[in-house]
């Protein structure tokens, strides 16, 4: 495990909620979009502002994380290929819990074998990243479309068939392209 940097404007420093129950703090900030934020034809724009609005409330297990992240997607559309954006807003809630410790506080580590374990607090640091990865990923779609009644491509020549949905092709037999070829060869000798 490495250690946070608390600069980092994911890592939000939890000293001030003291590890009492009950006690909660809002934090409200603007942080840049890491790299590699989104799926195959969907994503967020590295260093694109990324608006948080993050509630943290102590817990006897740690500390509970739910909040708001507004942001901008850019995208592919799945049919015509073209450029597509809109505004998203994610909703995430994750409980980070608190190291464990012996009788004295010395943190001890425990091998936790749980199949997917709770993320961990470092050194009162809660990094985001993560969880704000997983809300995204989640929520962003698989085959975006610019619209529903997008027509996409021709098969064929990848014409934009939004342009003229009546697009043809004049359609010969594959069985002919060897006559069709040496009829080409022809006219260059010509």
């Amino acid at each position: 495990m490495t250690d946070l940097d608390p600069t980092d404007p994911l890592v939000i420093d939890v000293r001030t909620l003291q590890r009492r129950p009950g006690f909660m703090i809002t934090v409200t900030r603007s942080a840049p979009a890491p790299t590699g934020l989104g799926v195959a034809m969907a994503r967020v724009p590295e260093g694109s502002p990324i608006e948080l609005d993050v509630r943290l409330e102590s817990v006897l297990e740690g500390v509970l994380v739910t909040g708001t992240a507004d942001l901008e997607i850019n995208a592919e559309c799945s049919r015509c290929l073209e450029p597509v954006g809109w505004h998203e807003e994610v909703d995430f809630t994750e409980l980070f819990r608190y190291p464990s410790t012996d009788a004295r506080g010395a943190v001890v580590e425990e091998a936790d074998e749980s199949e997917d374990p709770l993320p961990e607090l470092q050194n009162d640091l809660i990094d985001l990243e993560p969880v704000l990865r997983d809300a995204v990923v989640i929520d962003l779609p698989l085959a975006p479309l610019c619209s529903e009644e997008c027509l996409g491509l021709c098969p064929e020549c990848g014409f934009r068939l939004e342009e003229d949905p009546q697009h043809e092709h004049e359609k010969s037999d594959p069985r002919w392209a060897a006559l069709a070829d040496l009829l080409e060869s022809d006219d260059h000798q010509a």
